[in-house]
């Protein structure tokens, strides 16, 4: 086993990523621990409609962010090599969950002063695990994810899984770097929505 404390920084950051696609609880438990907060704070300095904040929980924005950070990261879509890499995705993720409430928000039919939380928006407390780390420490999720891929996509999850960079799965199955990854990513993207997490 390797000791985690001897390793620079982003050769342990390096490793935390490999444990998190391998399933690895405890390695789920650490992200959550470091980055939380950071996106907390994300949440409620974009948060700034005093409307929304009254109908909207930072909470659960966040329960929501690293439900869809864990699919995502233990399906192999991120390249991450670096803490700064995660608070920015992490941040990105934020802004753009807030922006797709907002305009849920501001619909027609959907105003907001009405009395009806965008809590309600969100996925139902049963249908996700409340902890993260619990959720992919149970797989469920992404055992799904996998169900609902097709071959060829459940293809590239594996090879990603198993650590190759774009250009190597681009070798082992054909196409460019670039068309692979936003195969997978239009992919994982219709799951997520599937599954509530986006």
């Amino acid at each position: 086993m390797v000791a985690v404390a001897s390793l620079p920084p982003d050769t342990k950051f390096d490793f935390l990523i490999q444990r998190l696609r391998a399933g690895d609880c405890r390695a789920a438990e650490e992200v959550v621990q470091s980055y939380e907060l950071a996106v907390r704070v994300a949440v409620r300095t974009r948060l700034l409609d005093p409307k929304l904040r009254q109908q909207l929980d930072s909470l659960d924005v966040c329960q929501s962010v690293m439900a869809s950070f864990f699919l995502r990261a233990a399906s192999g879509e991120y390249d991450l090599h670096e803490p700064a890499q995660l608070v920015a995705l992490l941040s990105k993720m934020v802004r753009n969950k807030l922006a797709m409430r907002t305009r849920h928000a501001y619909r027609d039919r959907r105003d907001i002063r009405r009395s009806r939380s965008l809590a309600d928006d969100l996925p139902a407390p049963g249908s996700l695990s409340h902890e993260p780390a619990g959720q992919l420490a149970d797989r469920d999720l992404f055992e799904h994810a996998l169900a609902l891929m097709d071959p060829e996509v459940r293809a590239i999850a594996a090879h990603r899984i198993d650590g190759h960079d774009w250009s190597e799965v681009a070798s082992r199955l054909g196409g460019t770097p670039e068309s692979r990854r936003k195969q997978f990513k239009r992919a994982m993207d219709k799951i997520a929505r599937e599954l509530g997490v986006e």
